[in-house]
């Protein structure tokens, strides 16, 4: 399961526009919008400590979190934020309104086990291709990671997404193929005739 969730307090924001949004800043707090649900987008300001802090302590994107509007709780799941390119502090947050019944895409990280058990521990090189992947999720169930067992696996395997057990309700966006997660390969130097017969 993913991050617990947690609340954030936040008021509604009257002015919008570049100008405010540069005083908000500037006052330590930060812009940032509610949309979805076919309800009308709220414009909001939030604590800039506590998104930073939220957004550093991982699963940002993953976790259901509850925003406290003025008294008014909105269940909602982070869409998107953007950093500041030079200064990398929080300029922007989106928000998607969820519900118990909502489905969410949401792209969630890949983690990988059992290296020592793979044609790894004689030099093969894991090739990640997807660090993360997209998934159609329950909003109330996003998985935290997807888990890949390299286990058995030799020089020249690929790894799909049908090696992937899923939770239930949650299936990859990408329906049309088993695309390609990881490779196996060879490393740049090859691999020595002695560690082939360990393999073998």
């Amino acid at each position: 399961m993913s991050h617990s969730s947690y609340e954030l307090k936040a008021v509604a924001r009257e002015r919008v526009g570049k100008g405010s949004s540069r005083e908000l800043r500037r006052n330590g707090s930060i812009p940032a919008v509610i949309y979805g649900d076919k309800q009308a987008p709220i414009s909001i300001v939030l604590n800039t400590n506590e998104v930073t802090k939220r957004i550093h302590a991982g699963g940002f994107m993953t976790t259901v979190a509850t925003i406290d509007v003025d008294g008014e709780k909105v269940n909602v799941l982070p869409k998107d934020y953007q950093l500041d390119p030079v200064r990398d502090f929080v300029l922007h947050v989106d928000f998607l309104r969820v519900s118990a019944n909502s489905q969410v895409s949401v792209q969630v990280p890949v983690h990988f086990i059992n290296e020592e058990k793979s044609a790894i521990k004689i030099g093969g090189v894991l090739n990640v291709v997807r660090h993360d992947v997209e998934l159609h999720c329950p909003a109330d169930a996003i998985p935290e990671f997807i888990t890949v067992d390299l286990a058995g696996h030799k020089i020249g395997d690929s790894l799909h997404i049908s090696h992937v057990k899923l939770p239930n309700g949650v299936t990859p966006v990408i329906g049309d193929r088993d695309f390609t997660i990881a490779t196996i390969v060879a490393p740049a130097g090859g691999v020595s005739e002695g560690e082939e017969a360990a393999e073998a």
